[in-house]
Protein backbone atom coordinates (compact mmCIF):
# COMPACT_ATOMS: atom_id res chain seq x y z
CA UNK A 1 0.00 0.00 0.00
CA UNK A 2 1.49 3.34 -0.85
CA UNK A 3 2.87 5.64 2.17
CA UNK A 4 2.20 9.06 2.91
CA UNK A 5 5.44 11.07 2.12
CA UNK A 6 6.14 11.55 6.09
CA UNK A 7 6.59 8.23 6.26
CA UNK A 8 10.25 7.45 7.59
CA UNK A 9 11.72 3.82 7.46
CA UNK A 10 12.27 1.81 10.77
CA UNK A 11 15.77 1.23 11.97
CA UNK A 12 17.10 -2.40 11.49
CA UNK A 13 16.78 -4.75 14.37
CA UNK A 14 19.97 -6.60 15.68
CA UNK A 15 19.43 -9.91 13.51
CA UNK A 16 19.45 -8.10 10.50
CA UNK A 17 22.00 -6.06 11.67
CA UNK A 18 24.71 -8.80 12.24
CA UNK A 19 23.59 -11.03 9.03
CA UNK A 20 24.13 -8.06 6.85
CA UNK A 21 27.67 -6.73 9.13
CA UNK A 22 29.31 -10.24 9.50
CA UNK A 23 31.68 -9.82 6.49
CA UNK A 24 32.41 -6.65 7.60
CA UNK A 25 33.76 -7.16 11.02
CA UNK A 26 37.33 -7.12 9.83
CA UNK A 27 37.30 -4.20 7.88
CA UNK A 28 35.99 -2.45 10.92
CA UNK A 29 38.78 -3.77 13.09
CA UNK A 30 41.24 -2.85 10.88
CA UNK A 31 39.81 0.73 10.64
CA UNK A 32 39.83 1.32 14.25
CA UNK A 33 42.90 -0.13 14.68
CA UNK A 34 44.54 1.58 11.90
CA UNK A 35 43.35 4.87 14.00
CA UNK A 36 45.66 4.36 17.02
CA UNK A 37 48.54 6.76 16.75
CA UNK A 38 50.70 3.37 17.41
CA UNK A 39 50.01 2.52 13.67
CA UNK A 40 50.99 6.35 12.63
CA UNK A 41 47.45 8.00 11.54
CA UNK A 42 47.37 11.54 12.22
CA UNK A 43 43.41 13.13 12.70
CA UNK A 44 44.36 16.46 13.28
CA UNK A 45 41.41 19.08 14.35
CA UNK A 46 40.67 22.27 13.27
CA UNK A 47 41.36 25.25 15.75
CA UNK A 48 39.01 25.95 18.46
CA UNK A 49 36.38 28.10 19.04
CA UNK A 50 37.70 31.36 20.38
CA UNK A 51 36.39 31.90 24.25
CA UNK A 52 33.72 34.17 24.41
CA UNK A 53 32.06 33.54 20.60
CA UNK A 54 28.34 34.63 20.55
CA UNK A 55 27.32 31.23 19.54
CA UNK A 56 30.15 28.87 20.47
CA UNK A 57 28.04 25.49 19.08
CA UNK A 58 27.37 27.59 15.40
CA UNK A 59 29.50 26.31 12.39
CA UNK A 60 29.87 30.10 11.59
CA UNK A 61 31.70 30.73 15.47
CA UNK A 62 34.99 32.98 15.31
CA UNK A 63 37.80 30.42 15.64
CA UNK A 64 41.73 30.87 16.96
CA UNK A 65 44.13 30.69 13.95
CA UNK A 66 47.26 28.58 14.72
CA UNK A 67 49.49 31.80 15.09
CA UNK A 68 48.85 35.31 14.53
CA UNK A 69 47.39 36.14 11.26
CA UNK A 70 48.52 38.64 8.87
CA UNK A 71 45.01 38.91 7.23
CA UNK A 72 41.46 38.85 8.06
CA UNK A 73 39.04 38.42 4.98
CA UNK A 74 40.22 37.75 1.64
CA UNK A 75 38.82 39.22 -1.33
CA UNK A 76 39.38 36.82 -4.66
CA UNK A 77 39.12 38.56 -7.96
CA UNK A 78 38.45 35.86 -10.22
CA UNK A 79 39.62 36.06 -13.74
CA UNK A 80 37.81 34.14 -15.70
CA UNK A 81 39.18 32.84 -18.84
CA UNK A 82 43.06 33.13 -18.29
CA UNK A 83 44.54 36.98 -19.02
CA UNK A 84 47.17 36.92 -21.11
CA UNK A 85 50.43 37.21 -19.08
CA UNK A 86 52.76 39.20 -21.68
CA UNK A 87 49.89 42.07 -21.98
CA UNK A 88 49.04 42.76 -18.27
CA UNK A 89 52.17 42.22 -15.88
CA UNK A 90 55.35 40.88 -17.55
CA UNK A 91 56.82 42.87 -20.08
CA UNK A 92 58.50 40.60 -23.05
CA UNK A 93 60.77 43.24 -25.55
CA UNK A 94 61.88 39.87 -27.58
CA UNK A 95 58.32 38.97 -28.80
CA UNK A 96 58.51 42.52 -30.32
CA UNK A 97 61.81 41.98 -32.14
CA UNK A 98 60.18 38.61 -33.25
CA UNK A 99 56.61 40.10 -34.19
CA UNK A 100 55.00 37.93 -36.81
CA UNK A 101 57.98 35.31 -37.34
CA UNK A 102 57.95 32.10 -36.39
CA UNK A 103 58.18 31.19 -32.31
CA UNK A 104 61.58 30.34 -31.69
CA UNK A 105 61.00 27.92 -28.57
CA UNK A 106 59.53 24.53 -29.09
CA UNK A 107 55.53 24.74 -28.85
CA UNK A 108 53.90 22.27 -26.29
CA UNK A 109 50.21 20.96 -27.41
CA UNK A 110 47.75 23.78 -27.09
CA UNK A 111 43.55 23.66 -26.51
CA UNK A 112 43.31 24.13 -30.03
CA UNK A 113 46.64 23.56 -31.64
CA UNK A 114 46.25 26.33 -34.16
CA UNK A 115 49.35 27.74 -33.42
CA UNK A 116 50.20 31.13 -35.55
CA UNK A 117 53.91 33.44 -35.25
CA UNK A 118 55.21 34.85 -32.27
CA UNK A 119 52.63 37.53 -31.32
CA UNK A 120 54.06 41.11 -29.73
CA UNK A 121 51.53 43.01 -27.01
CA UNK A 122 49.67 45.56 -28.28
CA UNK A 123 50.30 47.40 -25.29
CA UNK A 124 52.51 49.77 -23.73
CA UNK A 125 54.16 48.67 -20.53
CA UNK A 126 55.42 51.83 -18.17
CA UNK A 127 56.97 51.62 -14.88
CA UNK A 128 54.83 52.56 -11.92
CA UNK A 129 55.53 53.54 -7.94
CA UNK A 130 58.95 53.65 -5.89
CA UNK A 131 59.72 50.02 -7.15
CA UNK A 132 59.23 50.84 -10.67
CA UNK A 133 57.21 47.76 -11.32
CA UNK A 134 55.85 47.91 -15.05
CA UNK A 135 52.34 47.55 -15.52
CA UNK A 136 50.31 47.25 -19.26
CA UNK A 137 49.06 50.21 -20.42
CA UNK A 138 45.49 48.07 -19.71
CA UNK A 139 45.47 48.96 -16.42
CA UNK A 140 46.07 52.33 -15.54
CA UNK A 141 44.22 52.60 -12.30
CA UNK A 142 45.44 49.10 -10.99
CA UNK A 143 49.08 50.19 -11.99
CA UNK A 144 48.88 53.40 -9.04
CA UNK A 145 48.64 50.50 -6.54
CA UNK A 146 52.18 48.77 -7.50
CA UNK A 147 54.09 49.24 -3.94
CA UNK A 148 51.11 47.79 -2.35
CA UNK A 149 51.47 44.40 -4.56
CA UNK A 150 53.38 41.55 -4.99
CA UNK A 151 53.49 40.54 -9.17
CA UNK A 152 54.35 36.66 -9.06
CA UNK A 153 55.31 36.22 -12.60
CA UNK A 154 55.82 32.07 -12.60
CA UNK A 155 52.50 30.96 -11.29
CA UNK A 156 51.58 27.21 -13.21
CA UNK A 157 48.97 25.45 -13.31
CA UNK A 158 48.80 21.12 -14.12
CA UNK A 159 45.62 21.94 -16.72
CA UNK A 160 45.21 23.21 -19.75
CA UNK A 161 41.49 23.61 -20.12
CA UNK A 162 39.13 25.68 -18.45
CA UNK A 163 37.07 23.60 -15.96
CA UNK A 164 39.99 20.97 -14.67
CA UNK A 165 42.40 24.16 -14.49
CA UNK A 166 39.09 26.60 -12.48
CA UNK A 167 38.67 22.96 -9.86
CA UNK A 168 42.25 23.46 -9.82
CA UNK A 169 42.74 27.23 -8.65
CA UNK A 170 39.79 26.61 -6.88
CA UNK A 171 39.69 23.63 -4.69
CA UNK A 172 43.91 22.25 -5.32
CA UNK A 173 42.18 19.40 -7.46
CA UNK A 174 41.56 18.96 -11.31
CA UNK A 175 38.07 17.34 -10.22
CA UNK A 176 34.96 18.18 -8.37
CA UNK A 177 34.22 17.19 -5.47
CA UNK A 178 36.55 19.11 -3.16
CA UNK A 179 35.70 22.10 -0.97
CA UNK A 180 36.67 25.46 -2.52
CA UNK A 181 39.48 27.61 -0.61
CA UNK A 182 37.02 29.62 0.74
CA UNK A 183 35.10 26.73 2.22
CA UNK A 184 38.49 25.99 3.80
CA UNK A 185 38.93 29.23 5.21
CA UNK A 186 35.90 29.55 6.87
CA UNK A 187 36.04 25.96 8.12
CA UNK A 188 39.30 27.01 9.60
CA UNK A 189 38.63 30.33 10.77
CA UNK A 190 34.55 30.59 10.82
CA UNK A 191 33.26 34.10 10.69
CA UNK A 192 33.44 37.27 12.22
CA UNK A 193 30.02 38.41 11.10
CA UNK A 194 26.97 36.54 12.52
CA UNK A 195 24.71 38.20 9.94
CA UNK A 196 25.89 36.91 6.93
CA UNK A 197 27.43 33.89 5.42
CA UNK A 198 31.76 33.71 5.96
CA UNK A 199 31.72 32.80 2.31
CA UNK A 200 30.21 34.82 -0.49
CA UNK A 201 30.80 35.50 -4.05
CA UNK A 202 29.33 38.21 -6.02
CA UNK A 203 28.54 36.81 -9.04
CA UNK A 204 29.17 39.98 -11.13
CA UNK A 205 27.59 37.09 -14.54
CA UNK A 206 30.25 34.88 -15.46
CA UNK A 207 29.81 31.45 -12.99
CA UNK A 208 33.49 29.97 -13.57
CA UNK A 209 33.45 26.91 -16.18
CA UNK A 210 32.92 23.96 -13.92
CA UNK A 211 29.55 25.79 -12.45
CA UNK A 212 29.14 25.50 -8.92
CA UNK A 213 31.51 22.94 -7.83
CA UNK A 214 34.20 25.52 -7.88
CA UNK A 215 32.42 27.24 -4.63
CA UNK A 216 31.07 24.19 -2.90
CA UNK A 217 31.97 22.50 0.45
CA UNK A 218 33.03 19.03 -1.21
CA UNK A 219 33.24 16.91 1.91
CA UNK A 220 33.14 19.61 4.39
CA UNK A 221 29.64 20.16 6.33
CA UNK A 222 27.22 21.89 3.79
CA UNK A 223 27.10 25.13 5.58
CA UNK A 224 30.36 25.74 4.50
CA UNK A 225 30.02 26.66 0.74
CA UNK A 226 29.42 29.65 -1.37
CA UNK A 227 26.37 31.59 -0.87
CA UNK A 228 26.20 33.19 -4.06
CA UNK A 229 24.96 37.08 -4.38
CA UNK A 230 24.18 39.29 -6.72
CA UNK A 231 25.48 43.05 -6.95
CA UNK A 232 21.99 44.30 -7.98
CA UNK A 233 19.39 44.81 -5.32
CA UNK A 234 18.02 42.70 -4.12
CA UNK A 235 21.57 39.88 -4.10
CA UNK A 236 19.41 37.05 -3.23
CA UNK A 237 15.84 35.85 -3.93
CA UNK A 238 13.59 35.57 -1.28
CA UNK A 239 15.10 37.80 1.00
CA UNK A 240 11.88 39.28 2.59
CA UNK A 241 9.33 37.31 4.46
CA UNK A 242 6.31 36.60 3.52
CA UNK A 243 5.06 36.38 6.62
CA UNK A 244 2.81 38.95 8.04
CA UNK A 245 4.95 39.66 11.43
CA UNK A 246 8.13 38.80 12.73
CA UNK A 247 6.50 36.92 15.37
CA UNK A 248 4.96 34.60 13.17
CA UNK A 249 8.05 33.70 11.32
CA UNK A 250 10.26 33.28 14.74
CA UNK A 251 7.13 30.85 15.67
CA UNK A 252 7.94 28.81 12.61
CA UNK A 253 11.48 28.74 12.51
CA UNK A 254 11.54 27.44 16.43
CA UNK A 255 8.68 24.95 14.89
CA UNK A 256 11.05 23.95 12.46
CA UNK A 257 14.14 23.26 14.71
CA UNK A 258 12.02 21.66 16.84
CA UNK A 259 10.93 18.80 14.07
CA UNK A 260 14.57 18.72 12.96
CA UNK A 261 15.72 18.22 16.62
CA UNK A 262 13.48 15.26 16.45
CA UNK A 263 14.67 13.83 13.55
CA UNK A 264 18.13 14.23 14.18
CA UNK A 265 17.75 12.52 17.61
CA UNK A 266 16.05 9.10 16.01
CA UNK A 267 18.27 9.25 13.10
CA UNK A 268 21.71 10.78 14.83
CA UNK A 269 24.27 13.17 13.15
CA UNK A 270 23.12 14.03 9.29
CA UNK A 271 24.76 16.99 7.65
CA UNK A 272 22.05 17.66 5.14
CA UNK A 273 20.15 18.51 8.09
CA UNK A 274 22.11 20.09 10.47
CA UNK A 275 23.21 22.26 7.60
CA UNK A 276 19.66 23.24 6.49
CA UNK A 277 18.80 23.93 10.46
CA UNK A 278 22.06 26.34 10.79
CA UNK A 279 21.26 28.18 6.90
CA UNK A 280 17.65 28.51 8.05
CA UNK A 281 18.97 30.37 10.97
CA UNK A 282 21.56 32.86 8.73
CA UNK A 283 18.42 33.57 6.35
CA UNK A 284 16.22 34.89 9.14
CA UNK A 285 19.09 37.29 10.04
CA UNK A 286 19.99 38.42 6.56
CA UNK A 287 16.78 39.76 6.33
CA UNK A 288 17.72 42.39 8.24
CA UNK A 289 21.71 42.57 7.22
CA UNK A 290 21.28 42.20 3.31
CA UNK A 291 19.20 45.12 3.29
CA UNK A 292 21.19 46.90 5.42
CA UNK A 293 24.56 45.99 3.08
CA UNK A 294 22.63 46.54 -0.48
CA UNK A 295 21.82 50.24 0.55
CA UNK A 296 24.46 52.30 -0.95
CA UNK A 297 22.78 55.56 -0.10
CA UNK A 298 25.52 56.43 3.12
CA UNK A 299 28.18 56.50 0.46
CA UNK A 300 29.44 59.33 -1.03
CA UNK A 301 29.13 60.61 -4.66
CA UNK A 302 32.46 61.07 -5.01
CA UNK A 303 33.02 57.22 -3.68
CA UNK A 304 30.18 55.73 -6.41
CA UNK A 305 31.80 57.58 -8.91
CA UNK A 306 35.81 56.52 -8.02
CA UNK A 307 34.20 52.50 -8.06
CA UNK A 308 32.87 53.11 -11.45
CA UNK A 309 29.21 53.25 -10.86
CA UNK A 310 28.17 55.60 -13.32
CA UNK A 311 30.50 54.72 -16.01
CA UNK A 312 29.03 54.63 -19.06
CA UNK A 313 30.11 50.88 -19.73
CA UNK A 314 27.80 48.87 -17.94
CA UNK A 315 30.88 45.99 -17.09
CA UNK A 316 32.52 48.62 -14.88
CA UNK A 317 29.54 49.95 -13.50
CA UNK A 318 28.55 45.81 -12.95
CA UNK A 319 32.61 45.36 -11.46
CA UNK A 320 32.11 48.44 -9.14
CA UNK A 321 29.28 47.85 -7.28
CA UNK A 322 30.74 44.09 -6.51
CA UNK A 323 33.72 45.63 -5.28
CA UNK A 324 32.36 48.60 -3.39
CA UNK A 325 29.29 45.60 -1.92
CA UNK A 326 32.28 43.04 -1.18
CA UNK A 327 34.08 46.34 1.20
CA UNK A 328 31.38 46.90 2.51
CA UNK A 329 31.33 42.93 3.30
CA UNK A 330 34.77 43.57 4.86
CA UNK A 331 33.53 45.69 7.33
CA UNK A 332 31.46 43.64 8.34
CA UNK A 333 33.42 40.76 8.99
CA UNK A 334 32.78 38.29 6.40
CA UNK A 335 35.82 36.43 5.65
CA UNK A 336 36.31 34.92 2.71
CA UNK A 337 34.49 37.07 -0.59
CA UNK A 338 34.96 36.18 -4.24
CA UNK A 339 34.31 38.70 -7.29
CA UNK A 340 33.47 36.95 -10.49
CA UNK A 341 33.76 39.04 -13.99
CA UNK A 342 30.45 40.73 -15.32
CA UNK A 343 29.27 39.42 -18.14
CA UNK A 344 28.51 40.74 -21.36
CA UNK A 345 31.78 43.06 -21.80
CA UNK A 346 33.49 40.37 -24.14
CA UNK A 347 34.29 36.17 -23.65
CA UNK A 348 35.70 36.42 -20.48
CA UNK A 349 39.38 36.68 -20.81
CA UNK A 350 39.79 33.65 -23.01
CA UNK A 351 40.86 35.13 -26.38
CA UNK A 352 41.72 33.19 -28.78
CA UNK A 353 40.96 35.72 -31.58
CA UNK A 354 40.29 39.10 -31.74
CA UNK A 355 42.94 40.23 -28.44
CA UNK A 356 42.96 43.46 -28.36
CA UNK A 357 39.15 44.20 -28.43
CA UNK A 358 38.20 41.17 -25.76
CA UNK A 359 41.32 41.97 -23.37
CA UNK A 360 40.69 46.20 -23.67
CA UNK A 361 36.89 45.52 -22.89
CA UNK A 362 37.74 43.07 -19.80
CA UNK A 363 40.06 45.60 -18.57
CA UNK A 364 37.76 48.32 -19.08
CA UNK A 365 34.96 46.89 -16.79
CA UNK A 366 37.78 45.60 -13.92
CA UNK A 367 40.94 48.49 -13.90
CA UNK A 368 38.56 51.20 -12.49
CA UNK A 369 36.63 49.21 -9.55
CA UNK A 370 40.26 47.58 -8.36
CA UNK A 371 42.22 50.93 -8.16
CA UNK A 372 39.19 52.21 -6.28
CA UNK A 373 38.89 49.55 -4.17
CA UNK A 374 42.58 49.17 -3.00
CA UNK A 375 42.51 52.87 -2.40
CA UNK A 376 39.21 53.05 -0.52
CA UNK A 377 40.71 49.65 1.77
CA UNK A 378 43.70 51.63 2.35
CA UNK A 379 41.99 55.07 3.39
CA UNK A 380 40.28 53.12 6.28
CA UNK A 381 43.11 51.60 7.51
CA UNK A 382 41.39 47.77 6.57
CA UNK A 383 44.29 46.84 3.48
CA UNK A 384 46.82 45.56 6.04
CA UNK A 385 44.35 42.89 7.53
CA UNK A 386 42.10 42.52 3.42
CA UNK A 387 44.13 39.73 1.48
CA UNK A 388 43.31 41.01 -2.14
CA UNK A 389 44.27 38.44 -4.89
CA UNK A 390 44.09 38.89 -8.87
CA UNK A 391 44.17 35.58 -10.70
CA UNK A 392 42.94 33.44 -13.60
CA UNK A 393 43.24 29.92 -13.87
CA UNK A 394 45.97 29.67 -16.37
CA UNK A 395 47.96 32.50 -18.94
CA UNK A 396 48.02 32.50 -22.58
CA UNK A 397 50.49 32.46 -25.24
CA UNK A 398 52.98 34.17 -26.67
CA UNK A 399 52.34 33.05 -29.62
CA UNK A 400 49.06 33.80 -32.31
CA UNK A 401 46.29 31.46 -31.96
CA UNK A 402 45.39 31.91 -36.15
CA UNK A 403 45.94 35.56 -36.85
CA UNK A 404 45.38 37.65 -33.35
CA UNK A 405 44.51 35.35 -30.37
CA UNK A 406 46.14 33.01 -28.13
CA UNK A 407 45.51 29.89 -26.72
CA UNK A 408 45.87 28.75 -23.23
CA UNK A 409 49.21 28.55 -21.27
CA UNK A 410 49.38 27.13 -18.17
CA UNK A 411 53.13 26.60 -18.43
CA UNK A 412 53.77 30.07 -16.49
CA UNK A 413 51.67 33.56 -15.83
CA UNK A 414 50.99 35.86 -13.45
CA UNK A 415 49.18 36.75 -10.82
CA UNK A 416 49.31 39.14 -8.31
CA UNK A 417 48.14 39.85 -4.23
CA UNK A 418 48.74 42.91 -2.31
CA UNK A 419 47.41 43.90 1.60
CA UNK A 420 47.37 40.67 4.16
CA UNK A 421 50.22 40.76 5.10
CA UNK A 422 52.02 40.83 1.04
CA UNK A 423 55.46 42.48 1.11
CA UNK A 424 54.64 45.27 -1.59
CA UNK A 425 56.46 46.85 -4.46
CA UNK A 426 57.78 43.25 -5.16
CA UNK A 427 57.77 40.95 -7.96
CA UNK A 428 58.28 37.19 -7.65
CA UNK A 429 59.72 34.97 -10.15
CA UNK A 430 60.34 34.82 -13.86
CA UNK A 431 59.36 33.25 -17.39
CA UNK A 432 61.71 32.83 -19.93
CA UNK A 433 62.69 35.69 -22.72
CA UNK A 434 59.41 35.33 -24.20
CA UNK A 435 57.09 34.60 -21.17
CA UNK A 436 56.53 31.34 -22.17
CA UNK A 437 57.47 29.28 -19.46
CA UNK A 438 57.83 29.83 -15.73
CA UNK A 439 62.04 29.09 -15.49
CA UNK A 440 62.57 30.89 -11.65
CA UNK A 441 61.17 30.29 -8.65
CA UNK A 442 58.04 28.07 -9.92
CA UNK A 443 54.54 28.72 -8.13
CA UNK A 444 52.60 26.10 -7.86
CA UNK A 445 48.42 25.67 -7.44
CA UNK A 446 49.34 24.37 -4.00
CA UNK A 447 52.10 27.10 -3.27
CA UNK A 448 49.53 29.35 -3.82
CA UNK A 449 46.93 28.10 -1.58
CA UNK A 450 49.74 27.42 1.37
CA UNK A 451 50.34 30.93 1.05
CA UNK A 452 46.72 32.17 1.49
CA UNK A 453 46.37 30.36 4.47
CA UNK A 454 49.87 31.22 6.14
CA UNK A 455 48.37 34.36 5.73
CA UNK A 456 45.59 33.70 7.54
CA UNK A 457 46.92 32.47 10.47
CA UNK A 458 46.41 28.70 9.35
CA UNK A 459 49.60 26.47 9.14
CA UNK A 460 48.36 24.57 5.95
CA UNK A 461 49.64 20.66 6.76
CA UNK A 462 47.31 20.93 10.11
CA UNK A 463 43.94 22.08 8.50
CA UNK A 464 42.28 18.65 7.42
CA UNK A 465 39.47 16.34 7.44
CA UNK A 466 38.88 12.61 7.43
CA UNK A 467 37.47 11.57 4.36
CA UNK A 468 37.98 8.28 2.70
CA UNK A 469 39.93 6.70 5.15
CA UNK A 470 42.13 10.01 4.77
CA UNK A 471 43.15 13.38 6.21
CA UNK A 472 42.38 15.26 3.41
CA UNK A 473 43.77 19.22 2.77
CA UNK A 474 43.26 22.38 0.52
CA UNK A 475 46.84 21.34 -0.35
CA UNK A 476 46.91 17.86 -0.51
CA UNK A 477 50.08 16.05 0.30
CA UNK A 478 52.17 19.26 -1.41
CA UNK A 479 52.60 23.03 -0.93
CA UNK A 480 55.06 25.49 0.41
CA UNK A 481 54.43 29.15 1.92
CA UNK A 482 56.06 31.43 -0.15
CA UNK A 483 58.04 33.56 2.72
CA UNK A 484 59.52 36.01 -0.32
CA UNK A 485 56.14 38.00 -0.73
CA UNK A 486 55.20 37.89 3.00
CA UNK A 487 56.06 41.24 4.28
Amino acid sequence: MPHCQNYMQAPINRRQMLARCANGFGGVALTALMAEQAYGARVVQRPAVIPGAPDPNSPYAPRQPHFKPRAKNVIFMYMDGGPSQVDTFDPKPMLDKYNGKPFPMKMEPTQFNSNGNSLASPWKFKQYGQSGIPVSDLFPHVAKHVDDMAVVRSMTSMFPEHTSANYFLHTGFGLQGRPSMGAWATYGLGSMCEDLPGFIVLNGGLIPPGGLENLGSGFLPATYQASIFKPSNPPVANINRTEQSDTIQRNKLKLMRKLDQGVLGQMGKIDALESAVANYEMAYRMQMAVPQLMDLSGESKHTLESYGLNHSWKGTQTFGRSCLIARRMVERGVRFIELTCPGGSGDRWDQHGNLKDGHTKNARSVDQPIGALLTDLKQRGLLESTLVIWAGEFGRTPFAQGRNGRDHNPFGYSIWMAGGGIKGGTTYGATDEFGYKAIENRLEMHDFHATVLHLLGIEHTKLTVRFSGRDMRLTDVFGHVIHDIVA
